[in-house]
């Protein structure tokens, strides 16, 4: 079971790289879809049934928690699919599973594996909240919630003694950090009515990210947009007023970005990692929390605004496609070779040049994503050298095991 009063810190996990990445920079859960039926079928590579195994074991060595997202629209023909997947769960020892379907929380309730209410059930009130008590054990509230309005209900399951089928209080979990949707709580139709590829299975086509003009159809006459971008918001940030979220109550904090790279679970996972025990250590100052918002916006994003924690009634949009991200990752080569006794890793230069004084970033299914900066190195076995470019076999220090399969990459300023 979780530590009690303590703040869990969920991670995505997209593929195992993104898996390790979480695992090494702090989480104290993880998140993944398996197979077709999570909201981020599309948009990552996604776990096979016999993955889970593996990441149970991973997890369980680092007492993390795993959580099965099995969130999206049931239909008839799925109902196997999910028993299957919801037993071999509860074989492998995972955690919970993430729900919104009656069919999933029902199943899950029958063999006895913890269940979480998904955000796509819009959560918002606490008799919504008592009713899935009878089910679930952790509910995501609605990402439209204020931090008064959570505060509320968490005082309210307090005061009411509101407990999950375990016999502990429920717990309730937000999001804290990633991308937003412009529907309420996710639950958009226009990828189904535009492409016939529908969110709510996950297989949006984000018709929301892209820019779009208003043209009156009688007349003709365009109307003149601040932002042509007028469905897509920014990224969803709290890191600089976590304090006053941890002050609500709330049990979990949730990172989104199953879609995204590892690099970007690292970097995101560690700097909530360093800001929660900074808050608990007393040590949560504006310098710190100016480090983090530059840490954070190395990776990936479409621009920060804090969502309607803080009583906003409209939503904040990006001016741009894409991300905004200060740097980016460019392929170098990959892993030939590990010499463990010193610490020597050997990388085949297969594209662009690696020098002396460079950051790089290491990425595979073990090591997960690691950064360093190459201080010496040598080429082809020979002297040391400042630069490699194409074909050049090169061998540098680590602190960490490299594998054949991973990729080297360089980092360089966008």
């Amino acid at each position: 079971m979780k530590e009690s009063g303590k703040i869990e810190l969920m991670s995505p996990a997209g593929d195992f790289a993104s898996l390790q990445a979480a695992i090494d920079n702090g989480a104290d859960a993880v998140y993944f879809g398996v197979e077709q039926l999570n909201m981020r079928a599309r948009a990552t590579i996604n776990f096979t049934l016999l993955d889970l195994p593996e990441i149970s074991n991973r997890c369980k060595e680092k007492n993390i928690r795993t959580y099965l997202t099995l969130n999206t629209i049931i239909y008839d023909h799925d109902l196997s699919v999910v028993k299957t997947l919801l037993n071999k769960a509860k074989e492998v020892g995972l955690t919970a599973v993430i729900a919104m379907d009656q069919a999933v929380i029902a199943y899950a309730k029958q063999i006895g594996m913890e269940t979480h209410i998904s955000t796509q059930i819009n959560i918002t009130n606490i008799e919504t909240v008592k009713f899935y008590a009878m089910f679930a054990d952790t509910m995501v509230m609605s990402r439209e919630l204020s931090l008064s309005q959570i505060k509320k209900i968490v005082k309210q399951i307090e005061k009411e003694q509101i407990k999950g089928p375990s016999g502990n209080l429920v717990e309730i979990e937000i999001f804290a950090h990633g991308a937003l949707c412009m529907a309420v709580s996710g639950k958009c139709y226009l990828s189904l009515h535009a492409h016939n590829s529908s969110a709510n299975r996950g297989a949006c086509k984000q018709n929301c990210r892209r820019k779009y003009t208003v043209i009156d159809q009688e007349s003709g006459f365009e109307i003149e947009l601040d932002n042509e971008y007028m469905m897509s918001p920014k990224d969803l940030c709290t890191i600089n007023f976590l304090d006053k979220i941890i002050d609500t109550g709330v049990k979990v904090l949730k990172i989104e970005g199953r879609g995204r790279a590892p690099e970007y679970v690292a970097t995101v996972t560690k700097c909530y990692r360093e800001a929660i025990d900074a808050i608990a250590n007393k040590t949560y100052t504006n310098e710190k929390i100016n480090e983090w918002m530059k840490r954070l916006e190395t990776v990936y994003n479409r621009g920060f605004w804090s969502g309607y924690y803080l009583g906003n009634n409209v939503g904040e949009w990006t001016n741009a496609s894409g991300s905004k991200a200060t740097q980016k990752k460019i392929y170098i080569g990959k892993g030939k070779h590990y010499y463990g006794k010193t610490n020597i890793a050997v990388f085949l230069i297969e594209a662009f040049d690696l020098s002396v004084g460079d950051k790089i970033l290491i990425q595979g299914p073990s090591t997960g994503s690691q950064e360093m900066i190459i201080e010496k190195m040598k080429i082809d076995g020979k002297v040391e050298n400042i630069k490699a470019i194409k074909t050049d076999i090169v061998t540098f220090k680590t602190n960490f095991k490299i594998r054949s399969s991973d990729k080297l990459y360089k980092i360089v300023e966008v």
